[in-house]
């Protein structure tokens, strides 16, 4: 799917793709889809996770169907045949099945609603965030989770930590932005396996970007911050605005900046270049994210 939105630096504006389950109202970044097609027959795999369907082949590439009204616990309809919403993200490609397609909705991240502790907890998160419009609430899935639930594997490679054995401390402050409290405190741990000890961890662009400012006015930013580490995906202010802001200002500009993100894709890339990111990495490789920040904190040191 060619949208404008992919062609433009730092608008902290997304597009979503508006889909039902049932009667009640989701939404993907469109970012993260390839493509839509109707309904095909899936060949079922023996012994695989409950919530997938099958596999099927379109043009040669074998992708896995997930079944989201099974992931959410709602009633499944065999006669709803709907259609397969088909994603690319962490390097994986993943059909999604649901009822229905209804539109594409442009908004601004600061008009996403982040969920509260009520709904979402660490381990049983399913929306990253909620739009209001009109008269309904469209609820922003966490695919990412979804995934990982279904297969732990893809998510972030842990076992990468143990590969690179003891470490010396390192007091180099590096500063992390983050919604989702599940992966925050993942990479957290990892950093500090690694002897990154010294993080300033926040939930969105906007909390990083107020404590940047914060630290730029006591006129420190660059003894305060070493490092920046973002999400793409989060809500008040998403990691590209954050990264044109940062990277646009004389006092950060020099300040290494990684993009830590399922949406580093082929044009999410050139997007980040564009911008000024230092480096751009999946999710699941958090083995090569300490190897960027040891090889640009070195470098911004000399």
């Amino acid at each position: 799917m060619d949208t404008n939105i992919l062609l433009e630096s730092g608008t902290n504006e997304l597009e979503v793709l508006e889909f039902t389950l049932g009667n009640n109202h989701y939404g993907i970044n469109v970012a993260k889809i390839r493509e839509i097609l109707t309904y095909q027959p899936v060949t079922p795999v023996p012994n695989s996770h409950p919530s997938i369907e099958g596999i099927f082949m379109p043009r040669d590439t074998m992708i896995s169907v997930v079944n989201l009204k099974r992931c959410l616990g709602m009633p499944d309809d065999a006669k709803t045949e709907g259609l397969f919403i088909i994603t690319n993200f962490n390097k994986l490609n993943i059909a999604f099945h649901v009822d229905a397609v209804l539109g594409i909705h442009r908004v601004s991240w600061e008009a996403i609603i982040k969920p509260d502790a009520t709904i979402n907890t660490e381990q049983n998160s399913a929306s990253t965030g909620v739009i209001k419009m009109d008269d309904k609430l469209i609820i922003i899935l966490d695919f990412e989770k979804i995934v990982t639930d279904i297969s732990p594997e893809t998510g972030l490679k842990m076992s990468d930590m143990d590969d690179m054995g003891q470490r010396e401390r390192c007091e180099s402050p590096i500063l992390i932005a983050e919604d989702s409290p599940l992966l925050s405190r993942l990479i957290t741990d990892c950093l500090k396996k690694a002897g990154y000890t010294n993080l300033i961890v926040t939930m969105n662009g906007q909390e990083a970007w107020d404590k940047l400012q914060e630290f730029e006015k006591a006129g420190n930013v660059r003894e305060k911050v070493h490092c920046i580490i973002t999400d793409i995906e989060m809500p008040l202010m998403d990691g590209h605005r954050l990264t044109k802001l940062v990277k646009t200002n004389d006092n950060m500009k020099k300040i290494p900046l990684i993009i830590f993100s399922s949406l580093v894709n082929e044009e999410m890339r050139i997007k980040g270049e564009q911008l000024g990111a230092d480096a751009q990495l999946t999710k699941p490789e958090i083995g090569n994210l300490v190897s960027a920040i040891d090889d640009l904190i070195d470098k911004s040191m000399d």
